[in-house]
Parts: structure tokens; C-alpha cells; sequence
């Protein structure tokens, strides 16, 4: 059979997925230009640069002794902390191989073909992705202030909706809903429909800002909240990520998941790092003054830039791809944002105050060649 005669094997609307690229990794970077990989600064991913807790690498040390084992596929341990934590029954909990999982198995369990999801434009592209692979719909909801229309995204809704799908705060714009918005919004929605709230970058929120959102799972069963050890937790290479939920909505999603989606090493750092509350409050006050640094460098260059609630920011730069390629150059790596329907913008991961430094350097020098 030849290559021609195998595609047409998979459906039509997978074949029309364009798949997910990631932020620029630094050895292709450097294999590319020919620099020295512990030159180059990558601010392209959303992770945190500080590195990962210290008690999350010791449990890493001590669980390593076991890999051997598959790990436990129920995650009892670490289920039975995050059960404590938001107050709510183990079985309300599933597990993700990062929260991108924990989105597709929504999409997996509830979603058939002819369907519709709802989301925002500007939003994560997850959504589409999850949206396109199980044959259904994606509603593309127009922005309001590169962020969420809550009304519009409620009045887009169909008969044949099942998921919707809200970020908060948003990747890759960084705008932030209010609480009082978001608990208004689920209360108009419908009760067969499930509302998705993808909260990977809450720890960055002030404390005040924060949703407490699984405190509504009570009165909103159709309400799915997804959280995220990749970020502020810096655990972004061991891929764990976790939804809270009714809890026959998560037996359903359990359904679907595969046996031992969450690594053993996963399993035992994020159950350290939730211990370490110190390091994700550092984390927090380390991204507030790296933002500062950078709007202020922003100012300066007088680029415009929106406001942003987590860990990255946009930056308008005019030809972005342009300016994207003569960062590289400098051996930095940022994010252009085309495929968000943002073309002149790139985002920026908040970096440690050297790297941000020698971000806004390189950006002068690329801004002006």
C-alpha cells in the first residue's frame, strides 16, 4: 500500500489537523545557529525558570528507586492530598499526563461527531485540536478585549453543544475573569452541558483573584476545573496535570483515560510540591517583579503590550516572525502567535531578571537592524 492510499485510511477531519507545535526546544536552536546551548535563554513555553522545588527532586531521588514498577494507576496517594486540599471526595479527581490530558479525555468522553464545542478566539489551542479530533464542531466566539465574552459565549451555545471550554486566566493573552463573571456565566448554562474552567496558571493570580472554583462543583455539576503542575509548580518535563469534578463526570472520564497515564516520578513530585507552599508563593512574587521588568522595558522600547494574570505577556512587535527569527539569532527563544490569529504579536515567558534582561536587549537590537 503506498503513502497516497494509507492517508485516506484516517477520517477526514483528522487528516485536516495541523498538529500542535511547541515552543522552539534550545538544542535544535543551537544545532541551527551553531551556539552554545548554556547560552541560549528560552522564554517561549510558560514554564518556570526558577527550577523545581527542592523537596520535588528529593522525592523524585527516593521514587526513582522503583521505576521498575509501573506506578499506582489510581494515584491514591496524590488523589487523596488534592481531596484534602479543595475539601472534595477522591473520586471527584482524575488525573492528566499534564492538563492537556485531563481537556482531551473531556473531549474523549463527551464529545461524538456532529457536535459542538464553544470557546473563545484567542484561546488555547487545545481546544480546537480535542474540538477537531472527535469529528465535532468547534464555535469560535469573537474576543472582547483579546479576552472571553462570557454573554457571547453563552448566547453561541446550540442544542448540539457539550462542551465549553473557558481559560482563566487566558494562554496566550494573559487576560483574567472576574469570579463573580465566571460563577454568573455557569449559572445560565445549561446543566447537559459541560463547562470546562482551564486553570493551569491560577497559582500566578494574587490570592484575592482567585476563583476557589472547585467550591462550585457542588452547585454546578457540569463544571469541570483543570489545574496544572507544569507551571508554577515547575514540573513541566514530568507531565502531570488533574481536573476536579463531579464525580460521575469523572468516572466517565476514567473510562477513557489510559492505565497509568501519570508516571510514578510525577506522581511522587507533585505530592511534594503541594507540600511546598514557600516555593509556589516565591514563584508568584518572582513572576510579579519579572512582569513589572518587562512592561517597563516595553514602555521604554514603546511597544504595546497587554496586561497580563499569568506567567508570559504579549508584546506587539509588528512583523513578528521577522522579529522572532533575529531573536534567534541572539540566542532567544519567545513564542510568535500567528496561528492565535495574532500575527504582529509574540509572547513572552516571564524569565529570571538576567534573562528578561537579555530578552529586552535583544529586542532593541532586533527591533531597529
Amino acid at each position: 500500500m503506498t503513502d497516497a492510499e494509507l492517508a485516506p485510511l484516517a477520517p477526514e477531519y483528522v487528516r485536516g489537523i495541523a498538529p500542535y507545535v511547541g515552543g522552539k526546544p534550545i538544542e535544535e536552536l543551537a544545532r541551527e545557529h551553531g551556539l552554545d546551548p548554556a547560552t541560549i535563554i528560552k522564554l517561549a513555553s510558560n514554564e518556570n525558570p526558577r527550577g523545581p522545588s527542592p523537596k520535588a527532586l528529593a522525592a523524585i531521588s527516593a521514587a526513582a528507586a522503583d521505576i521498575t514498577r509501573y506506578p499506582d494507576g489510581n494515584a491514591y496517594t496524590l488523589k487523596q492530598a488534592l481531596a484534602r486540599r479543595f475539601d472534595v471526595d477522591a473520586d471527584q479527581i482524575v488525573l492528566g499526563n499534564g492538563s492537556n490530558d485531563v481537556l482531551e479525555l473531556v473531549a474523549q468522553a463527551y464529545v461524538r461527531p456532529g457536535d459542538h464545542t464553544v470557546f473563545s478566539q484567542h484561546a488555547f489551542t487545545v481546544y480546537p485540536l480535542a474540538t477537531q479530533a472527535r469529528g465535532a464542531r468547534g464555535i469560535v466566539v469573537p474576543a472582547r478585549n483579546f479576552g472571553h465574552d462570557l454573554d457571547a459565549m453563552r448566547n453561541a451555545i446550540t442544542p448540539q453543544t457539550r462542551v465549553v471550554f473557558v481559560a482563566n486566566p487566558n494562554n496566550p493573552t494573559g487576560t483574567w475573569l472576574n469570579p463573580v463573571e465566571i460563577d454568573r456565566f455557569l449559572s445560565h448554562v445549561p446543566r447537559d452541558v459541560l463547562v470546562v474552567l482551564d486553570e493551569a496558571y491560577n497559582e500566578y493570580l494574587k490570592p484575592e483573584e482567585q476563583a476557589h472554583a472547585t467550591r462550585w462543583i457542588a452547585r454546578y455539576p457540569h463544571l469541570v476545573v483543570t489545574r496544572s503542575f507544569s507551571k508554577a509548580f515547575g514540573l513541566a518535563a514530568l507531565r502531570i496535570g488533574y481536573g476536579v469534578m463531579n464525580a460521575r463526570v469523572a468516572d466517565m472520564l476514567n473510562r477513557v483515560r489510559q492505565p497509568f497515564n501519570v508516571n510514578a516520578l510525577a506522581q511522587a513530585a507533585a505530592l511534594a510540591s503541594l507540600d511546598d507552599e514557600g516555593y509556589v508563593e516565591e514563584s508568584r512574587r518572582l513572576n510579579f517583579e519579572g512582569m513589572r521588568q518587562l512592561e517597563a522595558g516595553f514602555n521604554r522600547l514603546r511597544l504595546q503590550f497587554l496586561p497580563s494574570r499569568g506567567n508570559f505577556i504579549l508584546v506587539r512587535v509588528g512583523d513578528a516572525i521577522a522579529v522572532y527569527g533575529k531573536l534567534l539569532e541572539h540566542g532567544v527563544i519567545v513564542r510568535p502567535v500567528g496561528n492565535y490569529e495574532l500575527p504582529h504579536w509574540l509572547r513572552i515567558t516571564v524569565g529570571l531578571p538576567r534573562e528578561n534582561e537579555r530578552f529586552l536587549s535583544a529586542l532593541e537590537t532586533a527591533l531597529h537592524a
